[in-house]
């Protein structure tokens, strides 16, 4: 993608587009995996959203998601978020999810949720530093075995994520400006590096004293490049991190920022917690 070359951000209603939406979801996930049109149709008769991104003309990103009700009161739950290989990294899934935002208050949404893999540190980044979501919900092997491009041959574990709307804008807090130093040496996962510099869980520290304000946990920089060429050590990072949230969230915390470490030497971002 050039920078002459402008991405469109709108709503979709018109089944045509629909099938197009289906059809880059195949490409990305894999053919048998796809939501069938029909379903993403109604969805967004019945005050649902689907959202395209497009460039020249041409879909090369999407958001799908559904109402949701807990007994109590209507939330917008967030499916799916797909971006065409070609144009990833380049800011579309923030772009994707701020129209989403935008038309989910006009639906009268207070709530947007979802859920996403707490080790892919790009979605992590975007989902709570960039746009402020918060989670204390760990959903072990969210999925049951998943056999797509993305997931296979790991749990499909998931953090569920609440982008409240109505009370937060965007934000992007990035660790809050806590030395890099002291957040390493503090995380609850501690690491060493295997071939090709990729990092593997060493050992685990114990969960945070009751005084503490604040908890840091390890994940890595790109964990499908460790799920495709080491899918042990793929499966140690799966569950370490597991038991850490889980027993965090039992004792009360929360994720609410994300630290991006930008240093190439090391190979891991880190999730900020702090207690409700």
């Amino acid at each position: 993608m050039t920078k002459s070359q402008e991405i469109v951000i709108r709503s979709i209603h018109g089944i045509e587009e629909l099938e197009d939406v289906r059809k880059l979801e195949s490409s990305i996930w894999g053919e048998t995996d796809s939501i069938p049109t029909h379903q993403t149709l109604t969805a967004v008769k019945n005050g649902g959203l689907v959202i395209g991104a497009y460039c020249e003309g041409k879909l090369i990103g999407f958001q799908y998601s559904f109402p949701g009700f807990n007994g109590q009161s209507a939330y917008l739950c967030s499916h799916i978020l797909g971006i065409d290989e070609q144009f990833r990294n380049k800011g579309i899934g923030e772009k994707l999810k701020l129209a989403q935002r935008e038309e989910a208050l006009k639906l009268g949404y207070p709530l947007i949720t979802w859920t996403y893999d707490p080790l892919e540190s790009v979605n992590g980044y975007l989902n709570i530093a960039k746009l402020g979501g918060v989670c204390s919900t760990y959903i072990a092997n969210c999925y049951g075995e998943m056999e797509d491009l993305l997931n296979s041959g790991i749990p499909s574990d998931r953090f569920l994520v609440e982008w409240h709307i109505d009370k937060k804008e965007t934000t992007d807090s990035s660790g809050g400006g806590m030395p890099l130093d002291f957040v390493m040496e503090n995380s609850l996962i501690q690491w060493d590096t295997i071939e090709k510099g990729l990092p593997v869980p060493s050992f685990t520290r114990p969960l945070p004293e009751q005084e503490c304000e604040l908890a840091f946990v390890a994940l890595p920089k790109d964990f499908q490049s460790i799920r495709v060429t080491n899918i042990q050590a793929a499966n140690q990072w799966r569950m370490k991190t597991r038991d850490i949230f889980i027993g965090l969230f039992e004792q009360g915390w929360q994720v609410t920022d994300f630290m991006k470490n930008s240093m190439t030497e090391i190979p891991v971002q880190f999730y900020v917690l702090s207690r409700k």
